[in-house]
């Protein structure tokens, strides 16, 4: 399967690089473009569950790395919850 990388930059100008094992980030999210936390939050939530569900689809076990990406970014977003109108920037796919 293509793995591919992205990088997000958050409301405090901190960046991330982010995992996923398949290309359907591309299909939910567009570099340079902005989207409100909750947003970007239920897209790359949709992505990485629908990478790893291709990970098992192909190989009989979902993907952990995905998953546990999805985990560290539920855990960075958290910090941003209570300022309202936080958004995220996809910086680039690597």
């Amino acid at each position: 399967m293509p793995v591919m990388h992205f990088r997000v930059r958050w409301p405090d100008q901190s960046e991330t690089r982010c995992y996923s094992p398949s290309l359907v980030v591309q299909d939910f999210l567009v570099p340079g473009e902005r989207y409100a936390l909750p947003d970007f939050l239920v897209r790359t939530r949709e992505a990485l569950c629908i990478a790893s569900e291709r990970v098992r689809a192909k190989f009989g076990f979902a993907c952990s790395q995905a998953l546990d990406q999805l985990a560290e970014i539920e855990h960075i977003a958290a910090r941003f919850s209570d300022q309202p109108g936080a958004q995220v920037t996809v910086v680039a796919f690597d």
